[in-house]
């Protein structure tokens, strides 16, 4: 028999509801309006109209890999990020609300670097936070760096799909490897590092553990590895008033801003995310 679209959306938001999904009511109309194509107003407006029967069995397939721990947003293969949609695959992390407040922070230095700024996202994975940066300081030139290609071509597709390949270009480079030459002479560096401690990776939420990138995740046994590597290794791709800005974990803050003070760096600060959790940190080289 068939079945309206209101009837399809209520047994779908309990089906996640009971599965303990937190925003069960907002990722049921998600996943219809992926599958139908609608906008979300358009949705509402259909509710009691009848869906298809392939339609109906769609939503069931894709409802299906949710209920089994599938983030939402590598089943859409989207993810909306300081207001830009990007492209999202299990080859990066997915971009998170944290993370917004290092992008806002990098889009004010990156503004006040002056015509010829030039930013560098390193570990960019989607490219979420030099995306945000070109977007919204137009003056400069961001290079995204990775050592995983296929992050890469996610972070491509995402430069491409945002209109802003005359301000991005891509670099393959590992931030725990000196830089290469042709990386250099930066007004900002920013970068979310991996920066979970290797013995707290079977402890992650599911979804993360055994669905995100652990190459993006796992940070050493103290999960500081890479924030020693950069800060030791990366100042020769930094102006003589660069900044470096960190984006850590909850806990991270006061060892990050150690390893940038035994670096050298000054004007060491940090930033707390929308949530109250001390989430950047950065210190400039002069």
């Amino acid at each position: 028999m068939a079945k309206t679209y209101n009837t399809v959306y209520m047994d779908l938001r309990h089906a996640l509801r009971r599965a303990g999904v937190e925003e069960a009511q907002l990722e049921a109309r998600e996943l219809i309006c992926h599958v139908t194509g609608k906008s979300r107003e358009e949705f509402y407006r259909s509710m009691q109209l009848y869906v298809v029967s392939d339609t109906e069995a769609q939503i069931e397939a894709l409802a299906r890999r949710r209920l089994d721990g599938e983030p939402l947003a590598y089943i859409l293969g989207k993810w909306d990020f300081y207001g830009m949609e990007l492209v999202v695959n299990r080859n990066v992390l997915i971009p998170r609300p944290d993370s917004e407040i290092i992008a806002q922070r990098a889009i004010e230095i990156a503004r006040g670097s002056g015509e010829h700024g030039r930013v560098l996202d390193l570990c960019c994975g989607s490219g979420c936070l030099g995306l945000a940066v070109a977007k919204h300081a137009p003056n400069c030139r961001v290079v995204l760096a990775d050592v995983s290609e296929e992050a890469l071509k996610v972070a491509r597709r995402n430069v491409a799909n945002n209109r802003l390949s005359r301000q991005i270009t891509t670099f393959k480079a590992d931030a725990l490897q000196q830089p290469p030459e042709m990386i250099w002479d930066f007004n900002l560096i920013v970068c979310n590092p991996p920066y979970v401690r290797t013995d707290d990776m079977l402890m992650l939420d599911p979804e993360v553990r055994e669905y995100e990138p652990a190459l993006a995740l796992d940070g050493g046994p103290d999960g500081l590895e890479f924030y020693r590597k950069i800060a030791a290794n990366w100042r020769g791709a930094m102006r003589s008033t660069c900044i470096l800005l960190f984006e850590v974990g909850d806990d991270q803050a006061d060892d990050v801003e150690a390893i940038l003070a035994r670096n050298g760096y000054r004007s060491i600060r940090r930033h707390k995310d929308a949530f109250g959790h001390w989430r950047g940190v950065e210190g400039s080289v002069m």
